[in-house]
């Protein structure tokens, strides 16, 4: 049962590592959904399956997208029959709901701390299991629990390249990593990850961000070749990069996660087109009292409280009006600026808001309420959620 008090079946899916199948239980009006609400539509997420599919087929990239965008076993079921290899995580939460439709996901996070390793070796047996690291404490713990554990992890060495967050910093480094790795049983060495998470300007700006991944990748690559580990994959990529990818000499595969999705930061930086944009919350005019201003019942809650890159500013902007602008949020409020337009909804109209990013706004809900056009037609439990 949903939560706004209609007996909305959700559909099952029977899923396998390369495919699900939807079976329809039952139809709702979107104006049945209790606001606010999250929505998917499945027309614009099979369109930009389709489209990251081909592009990655034309480059002979793999493509293992990042779940935490969408945090739910079915889209990445529908990921993987779109012709995904595999499946990027954050938490351990993520992959044991990810292993339930994939037999290949990689933790894209290190796994410091018993109880993260405890529910990693809890995975299926079948699940090829590969993480990433940047340090001997991490991959002592990870051997440990694999040797317990009686199963083998693969280990992609963790680089930075200008993320300054994690990964080591030197060839050198790398190196006395890898050979850590080899020498340690539970794991295998399989080569390098890194994040270009700092290159957000806009596709078109990108260049010398591309030129200089390159030259940085080939430069860990070479200096781990000398030594006998050259590196079976080479993995990066975002979003923000997904359309120029194939610019990074020597990448083998790459891990976008919102642009199954896509938000209002995505079109902002042109790697997507606000077309599609998949993802909106569904909101409820609930005041028009103060001029100049529209308030609706979507605040931080359930659009996240997040600064965007439009030059317009504010926390999301209006599916099909994207001029207008949620340009400020409380926890339950969000107000809309409408002094430069006409337009004028009364109080219980109905609209749909693209928040700034969308991996964090999905965090907010319990489920996602599929559509076709203006009908639910599944609903799909945010499952993970949490660690």
């Amino acid at each position: 049962m949903s939560g706004e008090g209609h007996a909305l079946a959700t559909d099952t899916w029977s899923a396998s590592a390369r495919g699900a199948r939807l079976r329809r239980m039952d139809l709702l009006p979107l104006e049945a959904l209790t606001t606010p609400a999250a929505l998917v539509d499945l027309d614009r997420v099979e369109a930009n399956l389709a489209r990251v599919a081909a592009y990655t087929r034309e480059h002979r990239l793999h493509w293992r997208p990042h779940t935490k965008t969408h945090k739910t076993a079915e889209l990445t079921a529908l990921q993987l029959a779109a012709g995904a290899m595999g499946a990027t995580v954050a938490t351990p939460r993520e992959a044991a709901v990810m292993a339930t439709v994939c037999d290949d996901v990689l933790l894209a996070y290190p796994p410091v701390g018993p109880s993260r390793l405890a529910q990693l070796m809890a995975l299926p047996r079948r699940t090829r299991l590969t993480v990433a690291l940047d340090s001997v404490e991490a991959l002592e713990g990870l051997g440990h629990a694999a040797r317990d554990a009686g199963r083998t992890v693969g280990v992609l060495v963790e680089l930075d390249l200008g993320m300054r967050r994690v990964g080591v910093q030197t060839p050198a480094d790398a190196m006395a990593l890898a050979r850590a790795v080899a020498a340690t049983s539970g794991v295998t060495y399989r080569g390098i990850i890194f994040y270009p998470g700092h290159v957000r300007v806009p596709v078109e700006q990108q260049e010398a961000a591309l030129k200089d991944q390159g030259a940085r990748v080939r430069e860990f690559v070479d200096a781990l070749a000398s030594e006998g580990l050259r590196p079976d994959v080479v993995s990066g990529g975002s979003t923000p990069m997904l359309w120029r990818s194939h610019e990074v000499e020597g990448l083998t595969e790459i891990r976008p996660g919102i642009n199954v999705l896509n938000d209002r930061n995505t079109a902002a930086l042109n790697a997507c087109a606000w077309n599609e944009c998949a993802f909106s919350v569904l909101t409820t005019v609930v005041s028009t009292a103060v001029p100049g201003q529209v308030v609706v019942d979507a605040g931080s809650k359930a659009l996240a409280k997040e600064e965007g890159l439009a030059p317009t500013g504010g926390y999301g902007a209006l599916l099909d009006r994207p001029e207008l602008v949620v340009r400020s949020v409380s926890e339950e409020h969000g107000l809309l600026d409408v002094s430069g337009t006409s337009w004028r909804p009364r109080v219980g109209d109905r609209l749909r808001v693209v928040p700034n990013h969308v991996c964090a706004a999905v965090n907010l809900h319990e489920r996602l309420h599929v559509l076709r056009g203006d009908t639910v037609t599944a609903t799909w439990a945010v499952a993970a959620r949490g660690w």
